[in-house]
Parts: C-alpha cells; sequence; structure tokens
C-alpha cells in the first residue's frame, strides 16, 4: 500500500478601514503545508485511518492509535508517529464534540494527559508535523495510544470526521 499526502492550511484576511480621503487595507495572507510521500521518515507516511463517526448523546469512545483502528481496506492499523490529525465536528450537531482526557494511556503526542479540545458544531481542529520532521507525533503502544472523543451532552447525538496520518514505525 502506498500512501501520498498533502495538507494545508491557510489564511486571508483583509482588514480595512476608511478616512476621510482614502482607504486603508492591511492583507494578511498565509499559509502553511506539508506533502509526505510513501514510506516512513522525514516527508513519509504509510498509514492513514478516516472516518466519519456517531455518538449517541452522553457517549464516549476511544480511537487505538496503535492496534485497533481499520484503514479503508479493512485492515487493521497501528501508528508509531502520527504526521497530521483532523477532526471536525458536524455543522449539524446540537452538542459539542471533546477530544482528549483519556483516563489511561492517553495520547500525548498533542495534548497533555489532561487537555481536551472542545469543538462546537461546525468546528475543526488541525495538527500537522512538517516535512523535514522525521518523529512527528509520537504514539506508544499500551501507554500513550488513546484519543477519548465524547459527546458532550445528552440531548441528542454528535456526527464528527477524524482523518490520522502518520507512520507505522
Amino acid at each position: 500500500m502506498a500512501v501520498t499526502s498533502d495538507f494545508g492550511i491557510s489564511a486571508t484576511v483583509r482588514n480595512t478601514k476608511a478616512s476621510d480621503l482614502s482607504s486603508a487595507a492591511d492583507d494578511l495572507i498565509k499559509r502553511y503545508g506539508v506533502h509526505l510521500e510513501s514510506g516512513s521518515g522525514a516527508g513519509k507516511a504509510d498509514r492513514i485511518f478516516a472516518d466519519t463517526r456517531t455518538l449517541s448523546a452522553s457517549a464516549t469512545e476511544t480511537l487505538d492509535l496503535a492496534g485497533s483502528l481499520t484503514d479503508a481496506y479493512g485492515t487493521t492499523t497501528s501508528f508509531a508517529r502520527v504526521k497530521f490529525i483532523l477532526i471536525s465536528a458536524a455543522a449539524g450537531n446540537t452538542n459539542n464534540v471533546v477530544v482528549g482526557a483519556n483516563a489511561s494511556a492517553d495520547w500525548v503526542g498533542l495534548l497533555n494527559a489532561a487537555g481536551t479540545i472542545t469543538l462546537r458544531p461546525g468546528a475543526t481542529f488541525a495538527a500537522m508535523s512538517g516535512s523535514a520532521d522525521a518523529t512527528g507525533m509520537v504514539v506508544t503502544a499500551t501507554t500513550a495510544d488513546l484519543i477519548k472523543v465524547a459527546n458532550s451532552a445528552g440531548s441528542t447525538s454528535v456526527t464528527y470526521d477524524v482523518i490520522i496520518v502518520g507512520n507505522s514505525a
């Protein structure tokens, strides 16, 4: 299996202010991007997990980065390093999607053990390693490999997308 990836985040902001005779404008254009070829090491990735998931009211689930996720072909995939992660709460959700703070073996590659990210309906969070970074965000099987995802309330279900790209070694 070969995995080739391109990730990008961009911000384009135009800030204007009118005065008596003219308008001033400050244009901010910033782009961050990573291209990864197939393989392991710097500038490479060989694993992907992508899914749309639904949690019932007040439910939680644990994404095990080192052993229980399956790829698009039904093959169990295991990450040793994460190069890109995206979690996006569906705009139609009523409740928030809360990511992080698993009770044990919490993946600390991105957040510390107690850290969480709260995604309101329609919110997206993404993080990526630079293409020159061989390490990425480390996953340690059985001790630091679990991502908890929770529905913040008991009223309705929530749906979210998750994309994880990384290395097997």
